[in-house]
């Protein structure tokens, strides 16, 4: 499955890149991110690896986030892997003007369990509006982080 989904923040593109490229906010914006622990490979650059763990419901989950390429501001690719389900996002920064961005991710999933490949078939739009749902919070972080800057 593959989609992409996009919305314009009101920001400047260095102002988004910036904040994007930091990964300690991720805590700010990613909702339940409980840790974001590096593996391997020069944090933050092409290669390397990460083990994200998350809080869902009264479960944790974690995934590997690996970052395969990276040419900000256009462009960072970033791919995750947790249990059946690998993702590969492209995340790219367009500047609309001096005051705004647009962020589009391109979304591609490949799911390894007929039960996850059957829950895409019949629900695709939830991963939309879960991606979504990322760049609006994203978004707002953004958007509250250069007001009070």
């Amino acid at each position: 499955m593959i989609y992409t989904v996009s919305l314009e923040i009101n920001a400047p593109i260095e102002r988004v890149v910036e904040l994007f490229d930091n990964e300690e906010n991720a805590f700010k914006w990613m909702k339940g991110l409980l840790a974001f622990d590096h593996i391997s490979g020069d944090k933050g650059e092409a290669g390397a690896k990460s083990r994200m763990t998350f809080k869902r419901g009264k479960r944790d989950m974690q995934m590997l986030e690996t970052i395969e390429s990276k040419d900000l501001p256009d462009e960072m690719v970033m791919t995750y892997e947790a249990g059946p389900v690998f993702n590969r996002v492209v995340n790219r920064f367009k500047k609309k003007d001096d005051s705004s961005t647009v962020y589009e991710t391109e979304n591609e999933f490949i799911f390894k369990s007929w039960g996850m490949k059957a829950m895409a078939y019949l629900m695709p739009g939830a991963f939309k509006k879960q991606s979504l749902k990322y760049l609006e919070d994203f978004k707002a972080f953004v958007e509250e982080a250069s007001d009070n800057s």
